[in-house]
């Protein structure tokens, strides 16, 4: 009986077609109050020992793409409610050396503070936007093709919340905006926009932008924004 088990087990995920395996990899960005930053861990094994990449991993066969997506960045961030967003699957045949691999991406916006570490934290590290070393794999690809979704998002969903603070000044927001985007806004028109969106609340608190000037707090109204939402609100600049 044992015996056949065992058989019945190993013939448990034979097919008549080669199948490739799955991984999922989180580009995981972070942003410093100026820049948008990106974190990277250092391969420790071949191929491309040393070489810098994208946290993630093979699928475990009782696990969905998210699930092992939210894994991951736990394992390598210690975070365990980021938000993430499939955005693409990589499946050009000759992206892994090892063999035929399929990567589901995700994008995980994450606040730096929060990002505790795992067990590669001594391998990981943020990187600028524009200090990005030449990445294993097709780690470039999922980069390029991950920032324009994250550009084209931001329109429709109010994911750079999350990188900020829970409270935040509008210049804040304005240098978070800006390094998303990669324009410059006119101060003066960004605030009027915001106010008059009504998704801010500007709570009774204060911060000194400078040693002059003294800026209120504000803190996301997520219950306006889906109201705007539900009308087909599409964030315009």
């Amino acid at each position: 009986m044992d015996k056949i088990n065992k058989t019945d087990e190993e013939l448990k995920y034979c097919y008549k077609y080669p199948h490739p395996s799955v991984t999922t990899d989180c580009v995981i960005f972070g942003f410093d109050g100026t820049k948008l930053r990106v974190l990277l861990v250092q391969r420790g094994i071949e191929p491309y020992k040393g070489r810098w990449a994208f946290p993630g991993g093979f699928l475990k066969m009782d696990e969905s793409a998210e699930t092992g997506a939210l894994r991951e960045l736990k394992e390598e961030t210690g975070l365990k409610d980021a938000y993430i967003k499939q955005f693409h699957a990589f499946s050009d045949p000759n992206r892994d050396p090892r063999e035929r691999v399929v990567t589901i991406a995700y994008y995980a916006l994450v606040r730096m503070q929060e990002v505790k570490g795992g067990d590669d934290a001594a391998k990981a590290e943020w990187f600028a936007l524009d200090e990005v070393p030449s990445l294993a794999f097709d780690h470039d690809l999922i980069l390029r093709v991950a920032l324009k979704e994250l550009r084209k998002q931001i329109h429709f969903e109010p994911i750079g919340f999350e990188l900020l603070p829970e409270k935040f000044t509008i210049k804040e927001l304005q240098l978070l905006y800006e390094a998303i985007l990669d324009v410059k806004f006119d101060r003066r028109n960004f605030y009027n926009k915001m106010k008059h969106l009504e998704i801010l609340t500007q709570l009774d608190e204060t911060v000194f932008n400078s040693p002059q000037k003294e800026a209120f707090l504000f803190r996301f109204n997520k219950a306006k924004y889906e109201e705007l939402k539900q009308k087909g609100f599409r964030l315009e600049f």
